[in-house]
């Protein structure tokens, strides 16, 4: 038997990079996964990206566990209340919730001050980023803490730690990335009395789908991406969050732990889990010692 066969789970946002890395090995530890997202093999969303939901859920499939793609948009509350009451029926419980929609990659206008960012990207990431949490978590709430022991993750990117100490180089960004450490400290406040959690978690360097074209390289071949940002030796692929998620989700003492923030990194030391390389990348300490501190690129001791 599978550590988390048995466990529902809920990747809101699965259809491609932490998201689809998380539902992956989900599915690998036994659970069953429904896997939302706006693109589909028969309909795309603004992003107009190849990923599928359906694709994900064939990967969860191909490693042990059920994935169940829906079409669902988290702004409109509509379908994500019907999406719970799906669940419901079909398993009649939820006892994990990964809150990781996002979308906001062609609204960022990078180092840009908020009077010349436009307002119109700038608040519809904050829509995309902050708003579809809340509506996804108003309704599977009430669903997963039926149960003790429901897991929330909140997704983001940066730890609650390296967020309040740097600019994130938008306000529109700042804003929704440390909206999201702040809604999981939130969250275990209001779960704590059904003995459920909630905490933050984030990616390091990632090598989504985007990334990789990106750098124009493959995962096969994505060293050769060094050579246009040397720092780029200290990315990780998303099956590498994914399996922080997994670790959490498999720990009965997770409670403990219950407001805190963690990065990829940090929850590889904590539960001793790898990449799919062998390497365990400290993005953020290396961010901060190396990146910041103005020195050459040197994983030596962050991997």
């Amino acid at each position: 038997m599978k550590p988390l066969e048995g466990k529902i789970a809920l990747v809101a946002g699965g259809t491609r990079g932490a998201g689809r890395g998380i539902a992956m090995e989900l599915g690998a530890a036994g659970a069953t996964v429904y896997i939302t997202g706006r693109t589909t093999r028969k309909e795309v969303s603004e992003y107009n990206r190849p990923e599928t939901i359906e694709e994900t859920a064939e990967l969860v499939n191909e490693l042990g566990g059920i994935g169940i793609p829906v079409q669902v948009d988290h702004l409109v509350a509509e379908q994500v209340e019907a999406l719970v009451k799906c669940i419901e029926k079909e398993q009649g419980r939820l006892d994990i919730l990964v809150n990781d929609i996002w979308g906001g990659e062609n609204l960022i206008e990078w180092s840009t001050p908020v009077w010349q960012h436009s307002l119109e990207k700038g608040l519809r990431m904050l829509r995309l980023a902050v708003d579809t949490h809340l509506v996804t978590s108003h309704y599977a709430l009430p669903l997963l803490i039926k149960n003790e022991g429901g897991l929330v993750i909140e997704m983001t990117d940066g730890t609650k730690e390296y967020n309040e100490n740097n600019y994130r180089v938008s306000m529109f960004y700042d804003l929704a990335k440390t909206s999201v450490n702040r809604m999981a400290k939130a969250l275990s406040h209001e779960l704590s009395p059904y003995k459920c959690t909630a905490v933050s978690v984030s990616p390091g360097w990632m090598r989504s789908e985007i990334m990789l074209e990106v750098f124009g390289v493959t995962e096969e071949n994505w060293q050769d991406g060094i050579e246009k940002d040397a720092h780029f030796a200290i990315s990780e692929t998303p099956r590498f969050v994914g399996r922080a998620v997994a670790a959490l989700a498999m720990d009965e003492n997770r409670h403990e732990l219950n407001g805190q923030s963690f990065s990829s990194g940090d929850l590889a030391k904590k539960y001793d889990f790898y990449d799919l390389d062998g390497s365990q990348p400290d993005c953020f300490r290396y961010l901060v010692e190396v990146v910041e501190a103005g020195k050459p690129a040197n994983v030596e001791g962050y991997k």
